[in-house]
């Protein structure tokens, strides 16, 4: 009895370090996956700060209020 006790308990603990291992892998990837959208997003922001301070300029050369 106690040998098969002590197995299922092995078995238990195996599966639960399986399962810590994985939900662990899991947060990496999630982690991973939220610092790249981040950068993108920021990327992204840049750019259009870019084109809206170019699209400003443009208006202030076609209206003369750059002079």
């Amino acid at each position: 009895m106690a040998d098969n006790s002590q197995k299922m308990s092995y078995h238990a603990g195996e599966a639960k370090g399986q399962a810590q291992e994985k939900a662990s892998n899991m947060m990496d990837k999630a982690s991973n996956a939220a610092q790249s959208a981040k950068e993108s997003m920021q990327q992204t922001g840049q750019q259009v700060k870019e084109k809206a301070q170019g699209a400003a300029e443009a208006v202030k050369n076609a209206t003369g209020m750059n002079n």
